[in-house]
């Protein structure tokens, strides 16, 4: 049985990248998914140790988002975009039949008291809607990381909204991602 690993890499080793293909989910440590097909689109979203896998297929194109360390060793084939998570950072980008992908990322560092109030209130709403994880603590800190989802799907698009705390860094890592049809 693999084991999943409950401590986050560190904040600062992130990188958000989007590929042109499906990757394969051996290379993540997955806790959580979930499969969606509407519209004559299919997607699949998952939390993994270090943040999430967005896979979105629509009559054979196939883009597919990801938030992990970049220790994480990935394939360099069909990488469309790469970022270091610092700051804050927008891009879009226009697919083949019109279809196209837009994102916005940030990684926040926070003080203490604003940090664990946003854990809580995510706990609290990530419990009641969309996927939820909570990781177990690290050993240092009491409460472990929390990552959050939530995921509305149109006839036309697929909207990806993620939070991601790091507790050890007292940083959030929030992304949204758009991904639509003509």
């Amino acid at each position: 049985m693999k084991r999943v690993l409950s401590v986050r890499p560190k904040v600062t080793e992130l990188v958000f990248q989007l590929y042109g293909r499906g990757l394969h989910p051996e290379l993540f440590e997955i806790v959580s998914t979930r499969s969606i097909e509407r519209g004559g689109y299919q997607a699949m979203v998952a939390i993994t140790s270090a943040g999430h896998v967005v896979t979105w297929r629509k009559d054979g194109l196939t883009l597919s988002e990801v938030a992990a360390s970049a220790a994480q060793p990935l394939p360099q084939k069909r990488r469309l975009l790469s970022s270091k998570l610092s700051g804050e950072r927008s891009d879009r980008l226009e697919c083949r039949g019109g279809a196209s992908y837009q994102t916005c990322f940030q990684l926040e560092a926070v003080a203490p008291e604003v940090f664990w109030t946003f854990q809580q209130e995510l706990c609290a709403e990530g419990i009641k809607h969309g996927m939820f994880h909570r990781f177990e603590s690290g050993g240092r800190l009491a409460l472990g990381a929390i990552s959050w989802i939530n995921i509305e799907t149109r006839a036309k698009s697929l909207l990806v909204q993620a939070f991601h705390t790091f507790p050890d860094d007292l940083a959030i890592v929030k992304s949204q991602s758009l991904f639509e049809i003509p």
